[in-house]
């Protein structure tokens, strides 16, 4: 880590001097026009999750996602939802719920061809946090030498960290309504927390048990636009 810090305040030293010779012997600095692009705030919400809780039943997943137009083709970008796991199997029963929130970046792979465009295929990266309530779980080992075992694992509150590596694209189908996929590679950093009965599923990462995972969100937005007054 030390390494890294040299070198990058070295780098910083660098470039600085550099600076500092260019205005000694005269050099002019030319100023580059302002980016006039525009605002955008566009807010979306996923219909690809809803769609598995009616394919896997003990599962519930819903999101929102917000991303705001920087400079230089890169977004902001928010998300967040809510969901759990409901699981009554024969030898085991408990449920979990969670809240979640991601943050990161988008970038843009192609510039805009004019001020109009928000077409946009982008990658991204996102850091990920799950606060998930798990109730206390009843198991049943059968074991037809020994005889059946019961017992209880205690309720427990985890939260969950990951990283995710995104890419995807979206489109403006009318004025300001836009839609748009994700596929998500989520890498887990605790996995530590959910060593004892790691829950069914968390709502915004997916498979509790699971220290990596691959996603994908299918997204209708609507996209608020202004220009700055000058």
């Amino acid at each position: 880590m030390l390494r890294y810090i040299y070198i990058s305040t070295l780098s910083l030293l660098l470039c600085s001097f550099h600076l500092l010779a260019q205005t000694d012997t005269g050099a002019v600095e030319v100023k580059k026009p302002k980016e006039n692009v525009g605002h955008q705030l566009c807010i979306g919400v996923d219909l690809f999750q809803p769609f598995m809780n009616s394919l896997v039943n003990y599962r519930t997943g819903y999101e929102m996602t917000a991303d705001y137009y920087f400079k230089n083709d890169i977004y902001f970008v928010a998300e967040g939802g809510f969901g759990g796991a409901d699981i009554n199997y024969n030898n085991l029963v408990y449920n979990s719920t969670n809240n979640f929130f991601r943050v990161g970046i988008n970038k843009s792979l192609f510039a805009r061809m004019k001020p109009d465009d928000w077409d946009m295929a982008f990658i991204g990266l996102r850091y990920g946090m799950a606060f998930i309530q798990r109730s206390a779980a009843t198991y049943t080992v059968i074991d037809t030498t020994f005889g059946s075992i019961s017992g209880t694992v205690p309720a427990a509150t985890i939260t969950g960290y990951w990283m995710e590596i995104t890419g995807g694209m979206r489109v403006e189908l009318v004025k300001g309504l836009c839609a748009g996929y994700t596929i998500r590679g989520k890498f887990r950093l605790n996995d530590n927390a959910f060593k004892e009965l790691a829950p069914a599923y968390v709502a915004g990462y997916g498979r509790g048990d699971k220290n990596s995972v691959f996603d994908f969100n299918l997204y209708i937005s609507y996209a608020i636009r202004w220009r700055k007054q000058h």
